[in-house]
């Protein structure tokens, strides 16, 4: 699985993965299953989807691999199994759609929110529509659900007339081409987290983080180990989770956003915060020596104090 693509370009607010694409003899009429990538991590990925398809007259030989729901494997099973359906290049196709933590997170944040169910379903139609594009003959489709799964269900159909779509609570575990997809998405996102080449200056970083997850302990110590108390989280940590906005509610600085329905500073000081207007006034002599060093966040961007404009 080469992503060398994708860890260039991971900190871009881009989707990545789609030329992944691996499979038979298009020709065929196909089934394809979807599998969305886990939505629990507050580190790494999420909200990106994985596809498998094969020729209807091969469905069932998918059994003969022995493919299951991705969660109930161990890593080594998932990867071994993942090699097994890479190598049957002869009736089985492949293909990620991967979404930055950077992405998910400015989605959900921004002002006009673009949630994880929304990015899901995009991500979902775009996987289908690619391999549409691609030449796969498509008569079925199999779909692990985001959301109420009969209104997923009918979005798809209407999207893809033609198609016969059928959409389901766990359907990795009901399907095995659905199965499928869920091995190639989760070694997918083993395979990055791991590799994972972080853009901020961290120095010797540690990579001792865990699965990921909320719940383990590694990944709790190493939130707090990195959780800078002014920019937050480096662009691996999921900041949009609750998780992390918790952390940084209590150990982060606090900040007081000024708006136009009161006044900055004396709004700051009733809540004895600092205003940010007051990072703003007259520079010192350029003889003074600066108090504290500068955040990389300026140094990595050439931003310099001004008093002129």
């Amino acid at each position: 699985m080469d992503l060398n693509d994708f860890e260039a370009e991971q900190l871009g607010q881009l989707s990545l993965g789609l030329a992944y694409t691996r499979g038979p003899a298009r020709a065929r009429t196909a089934v394809l299953g979807l599998m969305r990538l886990e939505r629990g991590p507050v580190l790494g990925l999420d909200g990106g989807m994985g596809y498998v398809f094969c020729p209807l007259s091969k469905k069932e030989d998918l059994k003969g691999l022995k493919v299951a729901d991705s969660k109930t494997l161990s890593e080594a099973e998932r990867e071994n199994l993942f090699l097994k359906l890479d190598e049957a290049k002869t009736f089985v196709g492949w293909a990620l759609q991967i979404l930055s933590p950077n992405t998910i997170s400015t989605s959900m944040l921004q002002r006009a929110k673009y949630n994880l169910n929304a990015l899901s379903h995009d991500a979902a139609i775009g996987l289908v529509q690619y391999a549409l594009d691609c030449g796969v003959q498509l008569k079925e489709v199999f779909v692990d659900t985001v959301g109420p799964a009969e209104k997923y269900e009918a979005k798809l159909s209407q999207r893809f007339p033609g198609i016969k779509v059928t959409v389901r609570p766990k359907a990795d575990s009901l399907f095995p081409i659905v199965s499928a997809a869920s091995i190639c998405a989760k070694v997918a996102r083993d395979r990055i987290v791991k590799g994972w080449k972080f853009a901020e200056d961290l120095g010797n970083v540690d990579t001792e983080y865990g699965s990921g997850y909320p719940n383990d302990p590694k990944t709790k110590s190493w939130l707090l180990k990195y959780l800078d108390p002014v920019f937050g989280y480096p662009q691996f940590v999921r900041f949009s989770w609750s998780t992390a906005q918790t952390l940084l509610d209590d150990k982060a600085v606090p900040v007081h956003w000024d708006d136009d329905e009161e006044d900055g500073e004396k709004a700051a000081a009733r809540q004895n915060n600092t205003s940010m207007l007051s990072y703003f006034g007259r520079s010192k002599p350029a003889s003074s020596a600066p108090t504290h060093e500068t955040h990389r966040f300026f140094t990595e961007r050439r931003l310099q104090s001004v008093d002129t404009l």
